[in-house]
């Protein structure tokens, strides 16, 4: 994270909160720089400096036209400003300080198969605890290659309880 992004995710967040859209704008900004890591195209456009400014406005407003206007302001200001190499982190920074006030923490949980809505409740009420946290916000991922077990990943942290590594451990213990 970059100082600017921090800038402008806390200054979005301070305003987010003051008018009580702060989950609006966190689902905005996900959305936006999911577009934008999805079309490099269109990033690479909205930068060029082939682009005048008001065709880079008009552009930002027809793409970003049903997202939260205080999102497109802020889009605007970033392109304004030459800054818009910074909309994912300032995105993920801004998720970061609404996960905080709200108690919550994002979590990405490997499994072999889809879980179901009481083994996420099981999941985010145990890991919740330990990271002194309300609740997590539970991304699961498929991956057949764990054989069985769960694999969690809740910041730089990951908590493994696979079968394949299990085997793995096993597997150095007994050639060890």
């Amino acid at each position: 994270m970059s100082q600017v992004s921090e800038r402008y995710a806390l200054a979005l967040f301070q305003v987010a909160q003051k008018h009580d859209l702060s989950l609006a704008i966190e689902q905005d900004l996900r959305e936006v720089k999911k577009v934008f890591d999805m079309t490099p195209e269109l990033y690479n456009l909205i930068v060029s400096p082939k682009l005048s400014a008001d065709k880079r406005t008009n552009l930002i407003n027809q793409v970003f036209n049903g997202a939260n206007p205080f999102v497109v302001n802020t889009l605007q200001l970033m392109a304004e400003r030459k800054r818009l190499n910074e909309v994912g982190s300032m995105a993920d920074e801004f998720v970061a300080l609404s996960n905080t006030a709200q108690g919550i923490e994002d979590a990405i949980v490997y499994s072999t198969r889809p879980l179901t809505e009481e083994e996420r409740a099981s999941v985010s009420s145990v890991f919740a605890k330990k990271m002194g946290k309300q609740s997590l916000r539970i991304e699961n991922i498929l991956d057949p290659s764990l054989l069985g077990g769960l694999r969690i990943q809740i910041g730089n942290r990951i908590y493994d309880s696979s079968v394949s590594t299990k085997m793995a451990r096993l597997k150095r213990q007994l050639i060890g």
